[in-house]
């Protein structure tokens, strides 16, 4: 047995809190490099410039697996040792050490392109081009075919006007109000009922909270065509 100090329960919960903390940062990192990424597009940038913030992006999924390892290596650590109540406490740094490496032993590069942030960036980067890249520039779209397009994509299937605060679900891919759609949510749960998806023609009948992100590609447009219409009254 090794004769150097030892953590005890306490340090290595307390390591274990840090390494939780730490989750928060790499979490405001991908959120800001989705928002530069979602400026580049919006501002016409090469292509080569978005791609670097993807590149980002990944990085930061790979800090954020390495961190879960930390995290799920320590938890399982303590947790073992708490169960099995050795007569002397082991090494805990050692066997959380251990547990890390077995769990980073089985990394795949297709790890990286499951996060929910990188999925986010992606799913949000995908609208974005969609919108402004569908056409050579958006000055060029008919103002009629604007209008429509408007009607069609920013209006809320709940409270059938334009939306200010759009979250789009994951499931199926649509968009509403926040606020009306957690409150269909909220109400819905009282009564012990499931919450068909409102938009018309739409199958997923269990639209769920966890379901929901913020649709800031859809809010971009929304807010970039709120400024033209002030700008058209302004003249």
């Amino acid at each position: 047995m090794s004769g150097g100090p030892r953590i005890s329960f306490n340090a290595a919960e307390s390591a274990l809190s840090s390494l939780k903390n730490c989750q928060s940062f790499i979490n405001s990192g991908m959120d800001m490099a989705t928002q530069v990424a979602l400026d580049l597009v919006e501002s016409f940038n090469d292509e080569e410039d978005i791609k670097k913030m993807e590149n980002v992006m990944l990085e930061y999924a790979k800090m954020d697996r390495e961190l879960n390892h930390h995290i799920k290596a320590f938890e399982e650590t303590i947790n073992q040792v708490k169960r099995e109540k050795p007569e002397n406490l082991p090494d805990l740094e050692m066997l959380a050490q251990e547990k890390f490496l077995e769990l980073e032993s089985s990394n795949s590069e297709s790890d990286l392109q499951r996060n929910e942030k990188y999925i986010y960036f992606q799913d949000q980067l995908k609208e974005m081009k969609k919108q402004y890249r569908g056409n050579d520039t958006i000055e060029l779209i008919d103002e009629d075919i604007a209008v429509t397009r408007s009607q069609m994509n920013f209006i809320c299937p709940i409270t059938q006007v334009k939306m200010k605060k759009p979250v789009r679900n994951k499931v199926c891919g649509h968009s509403y109000e926040e606020e009306a759609i957690l409150e269909i949510i909220q109400t819905q749960k009282q009564k012990k009922k499931k919450v068909r998806c409102p938009k018309m023609g739409c199958s997923h009948v269990d639209v769920q909270g966890s379901d929901l992100v913020p649709d800031e590609a859809l809010k971009r447009m929304i807010d970039s065509q709120n400024k033209q219409s002030w700008s058209t009254l302004d003249m």
